[in-house]
């Protein structure tokens, strides 16, 4: 191949090659090169919190998903398992595009926000689930994440509890004891996020995968 001349422009490329050896275009995804391994894999490297956390690990977004799911069942006691697997499933976007906090989220605006919904759509129809979370949902699971984001915050990330009720609202009925807070290695974490997708698949129906 020629060298290319100094004045030649190379398009950026929009798409990142994944383990299972999909290529996934962030501009435009495609729910055919979504995988749930991909996701789980992604999801146990990335780090809460920017890493600001104690432990011998980070806080992975796989964890925080999985707490996510189990105070969702609490708090929306006709869970459905589709809906499990939405709440299971809300920050899926972030193996590829990472776990940003919300102070930087907000200097991005709506083209970070753009991104984060394209890929959630792509997943949402991957897993045959409504490609638009309905409004009960989506304040379901805000709720859940909510209640997670406090004691992630408290118990790991150097939060007192009057700051972060400031920021996620104190949670009730749902006692920090009854949920696993203690980081995990990151294969670990992988290994209990896909094992509470196949479960959650069996509930549905289908052959996890």
């Amino acid at each position: 191949m020629p060298p290319r001349s100094a004045g030649e422009s190379v398009a950026a490329r929009a798409w990142q090659r994944m383990l299972s050896g999909r290529r996934l275009d962030l501009l435009d995804p495609s729910p055919l090169d979504i995988e749930i391994n991909d996701i789980a894999h992604g999801l146990a490297r990335v780090a809460r919190w920017n890493g600001q956390t104690e432990g011998d690990h980070a806080f992975s977004v796989a964890q925080h998903s999985l707490i996510v799911e189990e105070v969702f069942c609490v708090v929306a006691e006709d869970a459905t398992p589709d809906w499990r697997l939405a709440a299971l499933l809300h920050d899926a976007p972030e193996y590829v595009i990472g776990d940003m906090i919300s102070p930087f989220k907000a200097t991005l605006g709506d083209d970070y926000k753009s991104v984060e919904k394209r890929l959630q759509r792509a997943i949402h129809l991957r897993f045959a689930l409504s490609p638009e979370t309905p409004d009960k949902l989506r304040k379901a699971i805000k709720r859940a994440d909510r209640v997670a984001a406090f004691y992630e915050a408290t118990r790991l990330a150097g939060f007192d509890e009057a700051e972060a009720a400031r920021f996620f609202g104190r949670p009730r009925g749902v006692p920090p004891e009854a949920l696993s807070l203690a980081p995990q290695p990151p294969k670990q974490a992988q290994k209990a996020f896909l094992t509470r997708f196949a479960a959650i698949e069996r509930l549905r129906g289908n052959r996890p995968g």
